[in-house]
């Protein structure tokens, strides 16, 4: 056991990994030494950073519990605390279920946890504490990307989704307070902005009664040392479509959206409490690429929703075929309570029907994608260098978010001395269905 050493461990999506970053932070300021996701966790404190949105993710979160407080009971940790999404939604259960941790923070209290450890740190940080700004973060990305969190919560409240149950209504985050993260961002080496909420349609709405998200983005994209924005979590509802303009505007705003549709067919759209239509959908889908040639489309799909039936989803499959995103992610339908869908409706989709059904999608979304990386091969395309895997330094193009999409995987070939974090000229030889390989150009 390291004293003045704590563990974070974070699960679930980079939202959460935000949060994290900007507590390590600030007990850093204190005192402390703070390890993020240890190979082998040795800190007297553990702070678990957990995921509630479906059932996996708070199975997983459990676990992570238990095996820290087994830790504890062995004598080989401290003090053991648990903070997120699952214990904003869970807290009393969690409290009666599992006394073996110390405390239970939400998503919106976790500053009282400075406070607590601070009194224990292991020497006086107060005046460090002091000037560490709201926004300063101990990031566990690469020194060249991170994540902008620009908001919270959402007030969408469809159907199927727990969201609004633990973040609350949407928040969105001041816009020169966002500036000043960029500035400071860039100031530790970032060059890629990840742009991220749980709506990024809305943004804004709160603060002024209009959509500030393409002002956000533009000013943003004149920060000296921003190389890419990318914008991930936008909602097809109500979309700011003068986002779009500022896209083809900015060469380092990258040609990406993650827009999650969800679904095609009117029925499904009207049970899922999307309030748009396919006609709607596909308009808008439509004006994207016509007002940014070239952009790349991620989008969600949900399948096995309640009311889902044989026809919805031949229709949505052949939707699929036909739109040919980009990126695609499928998830199966979880009943989750509290939500509209678990109030109302009966989960009558046996479970095996609908981990089938995103299967089948997702082979379709492969042979895509396969089809559509194979378009890329001869062309040169901007890649930043993340990582050295073996053989081959491993990059991605404008169209290629951290961790959830395609690689430039750039063969090691005269021992070429590429930096991490550096853009390259990469000539593509090579493609396969989710990765791409290429050469530099010299």
């Amino acid at each position: 056991m390291q004293k003045g050493t704590i563990d974070f461990i974070t699960l679930g999506c980079s939202k959460n990994l935000v949060d994290a970053e900007r507590v390590m932070r600030q007990l850093e300021a204190a005192g402390w030494t703070c390890v993020h996701d240890p190979e082998e966790p040795r800190g007297e404190v553990c702070v678990i950073n957990t995921c509630g949105f479906i059932g996996d993710a708070k199975e997983e979160s459990i676990n992570m519990i238990l095996q820290m407080a087994e830790r504890k009971k062995k004598g080989k940790l401290k003090t053991l605390i648990v903070m997120g999404c699952l214990s904003e939604r869970y807290r009393a259960e969690l409290e009666e279920e599992l006394p073996e941790v110390d405390a239970y923070y939400g998503k919106f209290d976790f500053e009282g946890m400075v406070e607590r450890l601070k009194d224990a740190s292991l020497q006086d940080g107060a005046e460090r504490l002091q000037g560490c700004k709201s926004y300063e973060r101990h990031l566990t990305t690469p020194k060249h990307y991170a994540y902008l969190k620009i908001s919270e919560g959402c007030n969408r409240m469809c159907s199927y989704c727990a969201i609004p149950l633990i973040t609350g209504r949407h928040t969105s985050r001041p816009k020169e307070e966002i500036l000043d993260e960029v500035r400071w961002l860039v100031s530790q080496g970032v060059k890629e902005l990840n742009v991220i909420a749980q709506d990024l349609s809305s943004y804004g709405l709160d603060l002024e009664k209009r959509h500030m998200l393409p002002e956000l983005i533009d000013e943003m994209a004149q920060i000296e040392g921003v190389e890419w924005i990318r914008l991930h979590y936008a909602y097809p509802t109500d979309f700011p479509e003068e986002l779009l303009d500022v896209m083809a505007k900015h060469a380092n705003v990258c040609k990406y959206l993650d827009i999650a549709l969800q679904h095609c067919t009117d029925h499904m759209l009207g049970m899922m409490r999307r309030h748009i239509t396919q006609a709607e959908q596909d308009a808008l889908i439509q004006k994207i690429r016509a007002k940014v040639p070239g952009i790349c489309i991620r989008t969600t799909l949900l399948v096995g929703h309640p009311g889902e039936t044989e026809e919805d989803f031949e229709a949505l499959k052949a939707w699929v075929r036909a739109m040919r995103f980009d990126r695609m992610g499928c998830f199966a339908y979880s009943d989750e309570e509290g939500t509209y869908a678990n109030k109302h409706y009966k989960d009558d989709i046996p479970q095996e029907v609908k981990e089938a059904r995103a299967s089948e999608l997702m082979a379709i979304q492969q042979e895509i994608s396969g089809e559509l990386m194979a378009q890329k091969v001869g062309t040169t395309q901007k890649v930043i260098i993340d990582r050295q895997d073996g053989d081959y330094w491993v990059g991605r193009t404008q169209y290629d978010s951290p961790e959830v999409d395609c690689e430039v995987l750039v063969e090691n070939i005269g021992n070429w001395k590429l930096e991490i974090g550096n853009f390259y000229n990469v000539k593509i030889t090579r493609a396969e269905e989710f990765d791409l390989y290429g050469e530099i150009i010299q």
